[in-house]
C-alpha cells in the first residue's frame, strides 16, 4: 500500500490538515455544519533545491508553517461564529487583510521571542553575582529559566475554556494521522482508538527548541554586551528550528528504540497539556480535513512514499 506524509494543525472549531500538495481546513460552523477549505500547495524545494538542505529545511518549514497556520486560524475564526456575529464582523472590515496577517504574524513572533529568549536573558543577566562568570553556568541558567517560562505558558493557557477546544481538536488531530499511518479506513470508530500523543507534534517541537537552544547559545561569549547576546539569539533561531527539525524527523522514524523513547517522552508528557480527548464530532471534523486533503493530492503520484 501507499501513503504520503501528512501533517496537520488544531485550529477555532476545526483542524487543518496538510499533505505534500495540499491543504484542507475543515471547519464545524454553529448550526453543526461542516465547511471546508482547499488550498494546492507548491513545495518551496521545487523552486529552491536549496530548502532540500538538512538544517535548511527545518527552518523553512517553520516559517511556512507560521504563515499556513495564522491562515488557517482566520479562516476558522471567521467560519466559527454565528451569522450574527459575522454580519457584526462585516461591518467591521471582515477577514484579515494581507497586510493585517503579517503584522498579526510579526507581533506574535515577537512576543515569542521577548518571552522565551530575551526575557530569560534579562533575568539570567540580573543573576549573575549569584550564578558567577562561567559561560557553561550562565547558559545552564537561561535556559532553565526559559524551560520553566514556557511550561508556565502552556499551563497557564491549558486553563482557559476557549483553548481547551482547541486541545480537542488537537487531539482529534494526531488520532487521525494515526489512523491515517497505520493505514486504517478513516472512520470514527477507527481513529478514535489511537493515542492523542503524537512524537511529530508541534508541541514536542517547541521544547525540543527549547533545549537544543540551550546548546547553541552557550557558543555566545557571556562577556558580550546584553544587545549583542540578545541579537545573536534571534539571529541563531533558524539555526535552533533546523537542528530541531532534523531532531524531530530522525526520533519520530526511530520511535521504536527504546533510547528515543526516553528521549521523546518529556515531549509526549507535556502533549497531555496540549491535547485532549477529542469527542465524535470534532473526530468528524478532523477525518474530513484530511480526507479532503489527500483527495487533491492524489493526483501526484511522484509525491507518495511507498512502504
Amino acid at each position: 500500500m501507499e501513503k504520503i506524509n501528512v501533517g496537520g494543525q488544531a485550529v477555532i472549531e476545526g483542524v487543518m490538515m496538510r499533505a505534500p500538495r495540499s491543504m484542507a481546513i475543515a471547519v464545524r460552523r454553529p448550526n453543526g455544519e461542516i465547511v471546508v477549505r482547499k488550498e494546492m500547495v507548491v513545495p518551496l524545494s521545487e523552486r529552491y533545491p536549496v530548502v532540500k538542505l538538512p538544517i535548511v529545511r527545518g527552518a523553512v518549514a517553520l516559517f511556512t508553517s507560521l504563515v499556513i497556520g495564522i491562515k488557517a486560524l482566520n479562516f476558522s475564526a471567521n467560519e466559527a461564529v454565528t451569522e450574527e456575529e459575522k454580519e457584526g464582523e462585516v461591518d467591521k472590515g471582515g477577514e484579515l487583510s494581507s497586510w493585517a496577517m503579517a503584522g498579526t504574524m510579526a507581533v506574535a513572533f515577537g512576543f515569542g521571542i521577548c518571552l522565551f529568549f530575551l526575557f530569560p536573558l534579562y533575568l539570567t543577566k540580573l543573576m549573575t553575582p549569584v550564578i558567577g562568570d562561567n559561560n557553561i553556568v550562565f547558559n545552564l541558567v537561561d535556559g532553565v529559566i526559559r524551560v520553566i517560562i514556557f511550561l508556565i505558558y502552556i499551563w497557564g493557557i491549558s486553563r482557559m475554556k476557549d483553548i481547551q477546544r482547541v486541545f480537542q481538536y488537537h487531539g482529534a488531530e494526531h488520532k487521525c494521522i494515526f489512523a491515517y499511518e497505520a493505514l486504517e479506513e478513516l472512520t470514527i470508530e477507527n481513529v478514535k482508538k489511537y493515542s492523542r500523543l503524537h512524537p511529530r507534534c508541534g508541541t514536542s517541537f517547541l521544547l525540543i527548541v527549547m533545549l537544543v537552544s540551550i546548546a547553541v547559545f552557550s557558543v555566545i561569549p557571556k562577556l558580550w554586551p546584553f544587545y549583542l547576546k540578545a541579537g545573536s539569539r534571534i539571529v541563531l533561531l533558524p539555526l535552533i528550528a533546523g537542528i530541531s527539525y532534523e531532531f524531530l524527523r530522525w526520533s519520530a522514524k526511530n520511535d521504536s528504540h527504546p533510547l528515543v523513547k526516553m528521549i521523546i517522552t518529556p515531549g509526549l508528557a507535556l502533549q497531555r497539556l496540549t491535547t485532549r480527548e477529542p469527542d465524535d464530532e470534532q473526530l468528524e471534523v478532523a477525518i474530513r480535513s484530511l480526507d479532503e486533503a489527500l483527495e487533491m493530492n492524489a493526483g501526484y503520484a511522484d509525491d507518495r512514499l511507498v512502504v
